[in-house]
């Protein structure tokens, strides 16, 4: 296995797997990390794909040196020091628990995994692993947004006083066509879930990535409204969720309301976030990402409202890296944050955030939204099993 001091005294070699729409996101941020921030040096070694041509092209259109079909062999290889799974879900734990098992640092996209047996193992395997100094993260890339960074920090601050509630909404409308085709993610045996595990799984992140708290229980409900979708041979029947809803009860005390849905008709990207004290007020919404609201309830009544903060000084998280005040940054900054601070949870030897037991809470929220839609909306408490632990 590969000690740490082995990996950070020269340069890091990096395998990514899968090159569609997340492996483009996760190539660019490799592309453009060490232009803006000081990080270990390491090289873009391999781009894995099952299509040959197509991750061949790939690999030459983003910028790794060569391109492999065979994930197994890939990680047995010396030069390679960290793996970033971009892979589906279905994937994510296998490959995961191969790669830190033979010394490899990993990355894996979210959702953690598609089961909770799954994200178990995943943990299991990155405790074994962080035991001999090999790091993983989860990639949770919206925690790294510079103005939720900034959010997180006024509350955690006190700036808002007590929080009492906090509303999380992530609405797309990509599949508002009832004629769009059927897609692996549309099918519960490749995607685990619908909006729930893809969009739901960020808003449950940021309630308790913001609130530096977790959830005690839930009561939601999952609705699928188009129930069949044209295959290549014929319509195919969806068995995942298009929409999800849940209220979710923090340990401390804050009441959390979530709504996802992948066809809400006009809404692209639009997770939006409000937290509500008693001394303060924070709204965000992801189609204006470098802006964030923010209300002084102590403000006399008189000039108390919202104000805008745009998130550009080199003050502000991440900011110093890039342009000067008022030069926005967009989405796919956050990607190139995070990629940046997991070399540096490399070099330093700390372990990064969000880990794989962050990643596994999420799913027990997950699952337990899904267990209280298919008990008629019932309370469901997640309470962590006792065979996982953070130490």
């Amino acid at each position: 296995m590969t000690s740490l001091q082995t990996s950070v005294s020269r340069t890091l070699g990096v395998a990514a797997i899968g090159y569609a729409f997340m492996g483009q996101a996760h190539s660019n941020a490799w592309r453009t990390v060490a232009n803006h921030f000081d990080v270990p040096n390491f090289e873009q070694k391999v781009l894995v794909g099952r299509d040959a041509a197509a991750v061949a092209a790939a690999a030459h259109k983003y910028g790794w040196s060569e391109s492999a079909t065979d994930w197994r062999e890939v990680i047995a290889r010396d030069d390679i020091d960290i793996v970033d799974i971009c892979a589906p879900g279905w994937l994510h734990a296998e490959i995961a628990t191969a790669a830190l098992a033979a010394g490899k640092h990993v990355l894996v996209e979210k959702p953690l995994a598609n089961s909770m047996a799954e994200s178990l193992a995943m943990v299991a395997a990155a405790q074994a692993a962080r035991s001999v100094g090999v790091r993983s993260m989860v990639g949770f890339n919206y925690r790294r947004v510079p103005a939720l960074a900034l959010a997180r920090k006024l509350i955690a601050a006190g700036e808002l006083g007590t929080v009492r509630q906090i509303r999380a909404s992530y609405l797309q409308d990509w599949l508002v066509d009832d004629s769009a085709p059927m897609t692996w993610r549309l099918r519960k045996e490749t995607a685990g879930s619908g909006a729930l595990g893809d969009i739901a799984s960020h808003a449950v992140d940021q309630v308790q990535y913001l609130l530096n708290d977790t959830v005690a229980d839930v009561s939601g409900r999952l609705h699928t409204f188009v129930t069949e979708r044209p295959g290549p041979d014929g319509p195919e029947q969806v068995t995942v969720d298009d929409a999800a809803w849940a209220t979710l009860t923090m340990d401390g005390g804050a009441v959390a309301s979530v709504d996802v849905s992948r066809v809400a008709l006009g809404q692209k990207n639009a997770l939006r976030l409000e937290v509500y004290g008693t001394a303060g007020s924070i709204t965000f919404n992801l189609e204006n990402p470098n802006e964030l609201y923010f209300l002084n309830g102590t403000d006399p009544v008189e000039v108390q409202g919202f104000r805008r903060i745009l998130v550009t000084e080199p003050e502000h998280p991440y900011i110093s890296g890039w342009w000067p005040q008022g030069h926005v940054i967009g989405w796919e900054h956050s990607f190139t944050h995070q990629i940046r601070d997991f070399l540096l949870n490399i070099a330093n030897g700390t372990d990064p955030s969000p880990s794989f037991e962050e990643g596994l809470g999420v799913q027990r929220v997950l699952a337990a939204i899904e267990a209280s839609s298919a008990a008629g909306g019932a309370t469901v408490p997640t309470a962590a099993p006792q065979l996982v632990s953070k130490d």
